[in-house]
């Protein structure tokens, strides 16, 4: 079983962002629970933000969405990276939702 891991500051103001209300809570379960340890070759919570902010980029809002990328990021994160536009080792950095 994977152990949660919490979600940082930029990490959470992000998901507020994006999800409504009424789906906040279980986006944010399920990137605790399920983008964290189980994402192989991610050893440092900045890559982890990085990752993160990727699934909640390409979830579009939705929890479908979010479930999609996370399957992508868990088969190979470098891939949920690229369709994000977050192949740049900063380019997380510079993303706020519109």
């Amino acid at each position: 079983m994977t152990n949660a891991i919490p979600l940082s500051h930029a990490t959470l103001q992000r998901l507020e962002h994006v999800f409504s209300d009424q789906d906040l809570g279980e986006a944010r379960e399920l990137l605790e629970r399920d983008c964290a340890e189980n994402i192989a070759g991610v050893p440092r919570m900045c890559d982890l933000d990085r990752i993160r902010f990727a699934m909640i980029k390409l979830s579009r809002g939705t929890i479908a969405g979010l479930v999609d990328a996370m399957v992508l990021a868990q088969t190979d994160f470098r891939d949920a990276l690229m369709a994000a536009d977050f192949g740049e080792v900063n380019a997380h950095r510079n993303w706020w939702p519109e």
